[in-house]
């Protein structure tokens, strides 16, 4: 228990991804605030972590087990094409449906539920700046990212400011903690996105989705911010120290 306690919430769900569902369900933040021991973030939160290590005990997953998908094991390369093919692909292609939905729904019931106005507005937000976002990732961090990857196994030398990296992965973090916190009020909005009793069957499909959207993008934004960003800077900032010699 002591070990466990004194892990970082990314360490936890990079042992065995199953725990990020443990996580879910008590509302920790394990993508943007990964960085925190299951201790820290028990207090911040108000839990007993005793209950939370006893869920995660339950499902047997206070041992470090093999995960379906070995990330640390991913060059750079295929790691961002992963996140790519996976999580911006599922992004771009849920974002309009969903706010088609919340649209429907804040101009049909937003009078009884005056907050479902508030929850479409949010959530076009966030497709605006995911989708810039997203399109800044594609364009120049993850081809800056596998550039040095390549040239680094080529053998070849790199003589590069450490902001080329550091920048636009310190403005990609930023933009997480901010996407992540718009969809944490829509949940708050929401009520953890359980819907009404008078909700239709489009409503009620909108919050499943908008749950299954925030969970994907915990998921999203931990890969990048917790295994994709450290591996690459583990790779770069040594070659900037070492052209500065």
């Amino acid at each position: 228990m002591d070990s466990i306690i004194n892990k970082s919430l990314a360490q936890i769900v990079n042992s065995n991804y199953k725990a990020a569902n443990v996580f879910e369900k008590f509302h920790l933040d394990f993508c943007c605030k990964g960085k925190r021991t299951l201790l820290q973030a028990c207090q911040e939160s108000n839990l007993q972590v005793d209950d939370v290590i006893a869920e995660l005990e339950k499902n047997n997953l206070t041992d470090s087990l093999t995960t379906k998908v070995n990330f640390h094991e991913m060059t750079l390369a295929q790691l961002t094409d992963y996140i790519i093919s996976t999580h911006h692909q599922y992004v771009k292609n849920e974002m309009p449906v969903l706010l088609n939905y919340l649209e429907k729904i804040a101009d049909k019931h937003g009078e009884r539920h005056p907050e479902m106005k508030k929850v479409f507005q949010l959530f076009a937000a966030i497709k605006e700046e995911l989708e810039h976002h997203m399109q800044k990732e594609e364009l120049v961090l993850f081809p800056r990212i596998i550039d040095i990857e390549n040239r680094l196994n080529e053998g070849n030398e790199i003589i590069i400011n450490s902001s080329y990296l550091l920048s636009p992965m310190s403005m990609m973090e930023k933009e997480h903690d901010h996407a992540g916190s718009m969809l944490a009020e829509i949940r708050d909005l929401t009520n953890n996105f359980n819907p009404p009793d008078d909700a239709c069957t489009t409503y009620k499909l909108s919050f499943a989705s908008l749950h299954a959207f925030e969970l994907d993008l915990h998921q999203h934004v931990h890969l990048e911010n917790n295994i994709l960003f450290p591996n690459a800077l583990k790779l770069f900032l040594p070659q900037v120290e070492n052209s500065m010699n």
